[in-house]
């Protein structure tokens, strides 16, 4: 129990592992650029409330994020944000970034999402327990 998270009225344990990469694949994350990415993204994620970083791999064209995301904002809109914001920093603070993506488009068009969780042998368990113990307890109110 101690991974789930709480919000007012919701236990929750949402994990999600998402790449992205630049327009073209190019290689722009140099040690630099990859540096200044990375320290970006940990002050965007602190912007949105609730929203952790796990884990986090830039690489020379691509980005691995692993990110602990509440199940109120959808995977698809912090995504925009944050290839959003990435970008618009990007393009203020390089100007070569400018001529090589010349319609200021810097990332592709999606992303590969997936989930982290508990493990599906581990979930049918327990919804089979919970069956079990279910029908075990009918069968004893039916016997009073």
């Amino acid at each position: 129990m101690s991974d789930y998270k709480k919000l007012s009225h919701t236990i929750y344990h949402c994990k999600y592992h998402v790449v992205f990469c630049p327009k073209y694949r190019y290689r722009i994350f140099t040690t630099d650029v990859a540096a200044y990415t990375r320290q970006q993204i940990h002050q965007l994620c602190r912007q949105k409330e609730l929203l952790e970083i796990l884990e986090l791999n830039v690489q020379p064209d691509h980005i691995h994020l692993v990110l602990s995301i509440p199940p109120k904002d959808a995977v698809s809109s912090v995504m925009g944000f944050l290839k959003g914001k990435l970008a618009l920093h990007g393009f203020q603070r390089d100007d070569r970034f400018g001529k090589q993506y010349w319609g200021r488009h810097l990332w592709a068009r999606g992303y590969c999402v997936s989930t982290i969780g508990i493990n599906e042998e581990q979930i049918r368990k327990s919804v089979n327990w919970q069956e079990k113990k279910e029908n075990e307890l009918e069968q004893l109110q039916l016997e009073l």
